[in-house]
């Protein structure tokens, strides 16, 4: 008889206690004791036994369809399959090809139906002490993550794994260049290919000696780690490794992340040099304006288009076309006036603040009702058990209700969870003029000295939409930052009063914004212009 045999190992499992060469030694000694019998083909794997795609596996699987050997012999079934549903199929492949299977350790015959049974039997056993194996795992692990220890995995930049402790330690070389950065992104409005371009051309590499791409710039923005936190199996746990970047800082880029995620003419690191791109909306038809160019003998002549005009003509609707140069000239203009305007902005700050405060006591009114119901119920389900044991209450009619009640007090728990979180995450916030005086600060040396797509970073940050009816008629409607925490809306309405927008600020983002007053909208100059 023709013989094959079939060794596995599994990378995922903590112990190894019979390795590839001997499982073979021993199948060989098994195969030389047996009368009749010749080895002509072996097969192995080093994979787990959840899945049948391995390629030796498969590779057996195929010499056996070609009549190549008449018998497969494992060590171990739970070398051969580790789910009952992968052996039950392996073993009918295996059968359909004219092939017997047998484990050298459980003398099974396959052949009957009751040797049938007992190898699946003893792939349910197989099945169970596999997932046994995984939740001792991941407990291990999620004590290991509790305690602040790095769970394996690619260690972030910046930090090194110290051996003894398992807790992150600094990379001297490599954590200055995080808050760079940040900041590059945060402060400075600079997408994450311009960032990896800028890391590039100073000789900076990645953790793996490779250039920087975009991407590994956004691994480095996403991760907590920096917060001094462990991330595993959806949680972050608080660890004890030095943090390198502050909460604020880290908040802000998520922020940005998050904006620039949504559309791409909104991304700084686009290279289009429309610096409003995405923002401009057009009243007569609803839809936004795109860059255009016109060229010339010598000159390229930059506009902002409504798309249906470019795309359908001026019969589906007749918007005139703006200069883009004028009219990202007269938007920096008229940001760089509002934020001056020192009346205005405390206004508008101080709605924000309003909103924030009325959410969080809103927050804490409905934690109080969470907490009163979570007592009453409590409260009746006690009632109901007394019932039950002094005999007044049948077991049908006291079932019943405690399950309802204790499918509430889920609910309510869920909900106070929730609410929890919401108010250890939002922030009794305070505005003082040292802040006010960083935003104008901020924004006038942007507007004045930044290059080009560090403004576009800003007016992408801060100028919430335009709304274009004609060139007489072009109103800019701008954000304001929120003690760098969030966003509030910069609402002030024609005669410069603030009119707070509607519906409560969200805990972070963005928030409706209304037009500048008339004194800081666009100059006339854009009429009659060609």
């Amino acid at each position: 008889m023709r013989i094959a045999t079939y060794t596995r190992i599994s990378t995922d499992e903590a112990h190894q206690p019979y390795s590839l060469e001997a499982q073979a030694t021993r199948l060989g000694s098994y195969v030389d004791s047996q009368e009749g019998w010749e080895l002509v083909r072996t097969f192995s794997d080093q994979a787990s036994g959840a899945t049948t795609e391995r390629p030796g596996l498969e590779r057996a699987l195929a010499e056996a369809r070609a009549q190549r050997y008449d018998l497969l012999l494992v060590y171990r079934v739970d070398r051969f399959a580790r789910s009952v549903r992968g052996l039950a199929s392996l073993l009918e492949a295996f059968d359909a090809a004219g092939v017997a299977f047998r484990s050298a350790t459980e003398p099974f015959d396959t052949a009957t139906p009751a040797g049938r049974m007992m190898v699946q039997m003893l792939g349910v056993f197989a099945e169970f002490e596999r997932a046994t194996i995984i939740d001792r795992v991941i407990a291990g692990m999620e004590r290991k993550a509790a305690r602040g220890e790095w769970c394996g995995g690619s260690r972030p930049y910046g930090y090194l794994v110290d051996p003894a402790s398992g807790h992150l330690i600094i990379n001297c070389d490599e954590a200055p260049l995080v808050a760079v950065i940040f900041d590059r992104y945060g402060r400075k409005r600079h997408g994450a290919k311009t960032i990896a371009t800028w890391l590039n051309s100073h000789g900076h590499r990645t953790k793996a000696g490779r250039p920087w791409n975009h991407m590994a710039v956004l691994t480095v923005l996403r991760n907590r780690a920096y917060l001094g936190e462990v991330y595993f199996r959806d949680t972050h746990h608080p660890a004890p490794h030095p943090p390198l970047i502050d909460p604020d800082t880290f908040d802000l880029a998520q922020q940005i992340l998050r904006l620039r995620s949504e559309d791409y003419a909104h991304r700084a690191s686009n290279a289009s040099d429309y610096l409003l791109a995405g923002l401009i909306t057009c009243t007569r038809c609803g839809k936004g304006y795109i860059g255009t160019a016109a060229h010339g003998n010598r000159y390229r002549y930059r506009y902002y288009t409504c798309f249906s005009r470019q795309r359908y003509g001026t019969a589906t609707c007749s918007a005139e076309r703006l200069p883009a140069d004028q009219l990202e000239s007269e938007v920096r203009g008229a940001l760089l006036r509002t934020v001056r305007r020192h009346d205005l902005l405390e206004a508008a700050l101080a709605a924000g603040l309003a909103r924030s405060g009325a959410q969080r006591r809103q927050h804490q009114d409905e934690l109080g009702v969470a907490d009163a119901e979570l007592t009453k119920s409590e409260e009746a389900i006690e009632r109901y058990f007394l019932a039950f044991e002094a005999g007044t209450l049948s077991e049908t009619t006291c079932g019943q209700r405690v399950q309802t009640l204790a499918a509430k007090i889920a609910t309510l728990q869920a909900r106070r969870g929730e609410l929890a979180a919401l108010l250890d995450a939002e922030q009794e916030l305070t505005i003082t003029e040292a802040h006010l005086e960083q935003l104008r600060s901020h924004v006038t040396d942007t507007i004045e000295h930044g290059d080009p797509g560090a403004q576009k970073g800003l007016l992408q940050a801060l100028v919430a939409r335009i709304e274009v009816e004609s060139r007489a008629s072009v109103r800019p409607y701008f954000r304001v930052p929120l003690d760098g925490t969030g966003l509030t809306a910069l609402s002030p309405s024609d005669n410069g009063k603030v009119r707070p927008p509607s519906g409560s600020a969200p805990s972070a983002g963005f928030e409706p914004a209304h037009p500048a007053p008339e004194a800081d909208a666009l100059s006339p100059e854009l009429r009659g212009l060609t």
